[in-house]
């Protein structure tokens, strides 16, 4: 059952000559002053949201992006921020990109922030996809293995720090603590402090293969996937659960997991199409190089797969696909309420702003949406 909306800001600025025959991601460059642009859009959503009822603002975590697609470099000091400024919204990590931390520096960060903003933050972890800012950090991202490797030993550091009083671990990457002498005894263990109030931690994670799914339903973290065709949808759902069984948890199908969807509100579909087209094509412009495509052929096969669409895709693809939702308000409730039916665990949605689209045009959609969409699920929480 459906009972929370929220939305994912990457953290664009409101980029110029957008679309398919706009400028070339590559050739942007925008000035310091331009591209702190993020945080003001930033906190205009989350005040819109807060007084929308929304349950959580999702941001990015990306760094040297000159280009102006996502610009916020450190979630957990974007979400106390905006927090000060709102009095119940949520901010969700989407996602702090592990790899680029030590594992205890991001745990203690969390756990301020989770104190400070009394448990409004959401925790979200990632293994990251852009080598210009993984390598540029001393983490490996070309080297997948390595990556997934130092990653899952982040994690098991993460938790650890959560869970117990004090703790020490020992394993390829990090020794905590060391075996030095501290005050004239050896050390041990450590403590984080602060730890943080709300436990267990809420965790997040991007659903994006079979090994990711296997990963968090063994630990217990909640998987999100967003603009993806409905057929590996339904693959990663049935994949989630059943892994998750396996790990002794009984799940509804779609339970513990978020859905997100490219959007666009109009009086018809073809329409909301039109208007939204400048806006999906600068982002699959900039995104479809990293693969960030996840639609199946009519056989069910991988777009860019052998035999499959290699080609960046059009809105009339992610309509068809059901990654994308354009159309009247009835359309929005209509596609929720079949969603109900297949996943009936399920409890979140996620809009994503899309990429190109100016602050005064999402903020227009998302009024529409919570006047026109949301109240026909709200009293479920």
């Amino acid at each position: 059952m459906i009972k929370r909306f929220s939305v994912l800001y990457v953290g664009q600025i409101d980029l110029d000559d957008v679309g398919a025959n706009g400028r070339d991601p590559d050739g942007r460059r925008y000035t310091n002053k331009q591209l702190v642009q993020s945080f003001d859009h930033a906190m205009a959503l989350a005040k819109q949201m807060d007084e929308s009822g929304f349950h959580c603002l999702w941001a990015a975590e990306h760094h040297f992006q000159r280009e102006g697609y996502e610009c916020i470099p450190n979630l957990t000091l974007l979400g106390v921020h905006l927090a000060a400024h709102t009095k119940n919204l949520k901010f969700g990590a989407a996602f702090n990109i592990v790899p680029m931390w030590h594992p205890l520096r991001l745990a203690e960060d969390f756990a301020m922030g989770d104190v400070l903003t009394g448990g409004r933050l959401v925790f979200g972890i990632g293994r990251g996809y852009q080598t210009r800012e993984v390598e540029t950090f001393g983490a490996p991202l070309l080297d997948q293995d390595a990556n997934r490797e130092l990653f899952e030993e982040q994690v098991e550091i993460i938790l650890k720090a959560f869970n117990q009083e004090s703790f020490s671990h020992h394993g390829k990457y990090y020794q905590i603590p060391p075996s030095v002498p501290y005050r004239g005894y050896q050390l041990n263990d450590v403590t984080l402090v602060p730890r943080p109030l709300n436990l267990p931690v809420e965790i997040w994670q991007p659903v994006t293969s079979g090994r990711t799914i296997d990963f968090i339903a063994r630990k217990g973290i909640k998987g999100m996937t967003a603009l993806t065709g409905e057929k590996i949808v339904g693959q990663f759902f049935g994949a989630y659960q059943h892994a998750a069984a396996e790990a002794g948890r009984e799940l509804e199908l779609g339970q513990d997991l978020a859905l997100g969807f490219g959007f666009y509100l109009a009086d018809t579909v073809a329409e909301a199409v039109d208007r939204v087209r400048p806006f999906h094509d600068e982002r699959y412009k900039w995104f479809a190089p990293f693969g960030l495509v996840r639609y199946t052929d009519e056989q069910g096969r991988m777009w860019g797969t052998p035999g499959a669409p290699a080609r960046t895709p059009t809105v009339e693809d992610g309509v068809q696909q059901k990654a994308w939702i354009c159309g009247p308000p009835d359309v929005f409730i209509e596609t929720f309420r079949e969603l109900e039916e297949k996943y009936p665990g399920l409890e979140d949605i996620v809009l994503q702003w899309p990429e190109g689209m100016p602050w005064h045009e999402l903020s227009k959609q998302l009024e529409i949406f919570s006047r026109e969409v949301m109240p026909a699920f709200a009293g479920r929480s």
